[in-house]
């Protein structure tokens, strides 16, 4: 399918570079594309950034019948425009589409889809020391009846925002609340499904742990309420020992790309990195023999946010020091450098915008 271009008649002002924050400035374009049962998809096309025109019968709006995708484009040192492994992105939204009973995107074209509309708002990459070019691409049910059953109507878009750090401590460590109350996810749920359904579930324990002075929450799981899943917005590491240990995918964990790259550059490092079972208990077992040595998160927003502090049941794990580890520096340092081009790309997982 060739995509359609239409360019804004009235270009917006760009925001300053050094006071973006995350998610607050959009750009002159988005992407959109249809679906019709019996059609397929079809129109792909580039336009001006502007409002949807929804009934108010829209199921989307009713049943939450969707899902959304993160990543970011980055300029490098040389000028070009990079993306970091868009084509894993596009893999996980079909995994998504599974869940919700979405029909699925053709990767490949997705994935020229997102380079057509960075292209065209390329001069919205921001280029100051730590930002980068948000990129959200997300599929929403459109048809207009009540029901509970899949639409047979979809929109896929993809909207751009320029975007500084996401935690306001920026690489600094981050002080998060272990929730021993709500649930996010369980198995046999959506949990490893990137969809607005989980983040709604997120949102109390969120406001309460931000209320207590923590950044984020640390889920544990839906059932036992022992072993330690994700943070709100990122998976988990922790170097117990001569281990680099995160939680094993389980259904109710989201296959994080940034989480899958730090393991293939640990273990190219010659780290012992495991994946399984991770109790609560063990963690703190292993901070009071002073065998916990850092604990860190991974995600395209924050790409490595270290763990200064894990509050679990009142009591307080302060892990490093509350600095930043030699892992999770080692970790951040290449795939920020891979990302902005510093370093070479050993891994094939940069894309050139052409």
């Amino acid at each position: 399918m060739d995509i359609r271009i239409e360019k804004t008649k009235n270009p917006k002002a760009k925001p300053d570079e050094n006071n973006l924050g995350f998610g607050v400035h959009f750009t002159d374009h988005m992407f959109i594309m249809d679906y019709t049962q019996g059609k397929g998809w079809h129109d792909p096309r580039i336009v001006p950034y502007g409002p949807l025109s929804m009934d108010p019968a829209c199921m989307i709006l009713h049943y939450g019948q969707g899902i959304f995708e993160g990543m970011k484009a980055y300029k490098s040192v040389d000028g070009d425009i990079l993306l970091f492994r868009p084509e894993k992105n596009m893999e996980r939204v079909n995994i998504s589409n599974e869940r919700l009973c979405i029909p699925p995107v053709d990767v490949d074209f997705a994935v020229k889809c997102i380079m057509e509309i960075v292209k065209t708002d390329k001069d919205w990459v921001p280029t100051a020391p730590g930002t980068s070019l948000y990129i959200r691409p997300f599929i929403i049910a459109t048809d207009n009846k009540l029901g509970v059953h899949p639409s047979h109507t979809y929109k896929f878009i993809i909207i751009l925002s320029p975007v500084g750090a996401y935690y306001p401590e920026g690489i600094d460590p981050v002080k998060i609340y272990v929730e021993s109350n709500y649930v996010r996810a369980t198995p046999g749920g959506m949990g490893y499904a990137k969809t607005p359904g989980n983040y709604a579930a997120s949102i109390k324990a969120q406001m309460d742990a931000e209320e207590k002075g923590y950044t984020q929450v640390l889920w544990l799981d839906g059932v036992e309420k022992k072993y330690i899943e994700e943070v709100g917005t990122m998976n988990v590491f922790f170097v117990i020992g001569d281990e680099v240990v995160t939680p094993e995918l389980n259904g109710s964990i989201l296959a994080g790309i940034t989480r899958n790259s730090t393991i293939e550059l640990l273990k190219n490092k010659g780290y012992n990195v495991v994946e399984r079972r991770l109790g609560i208990k063990e963690v703190y077992d292993a901070w009071e023999k002073n065998e916990l040595k850092e604990a860190f998160g991974t995600g395209t927003a924050a790409v490595i946010s270290p763990i200064g502090e894990l509050n679990w049941n009142g009591k307080k794990i302060i892990i490093n020091k509350g600095e930043i580890g030699p892992i999770s520096q080692l970790v951040y340092d290449t795939i920020t450098g891979i990302q902005s081009g510093k370093i070479k790309d050993e891994y094939n997982w940069t894309k050139k915008i052409e």
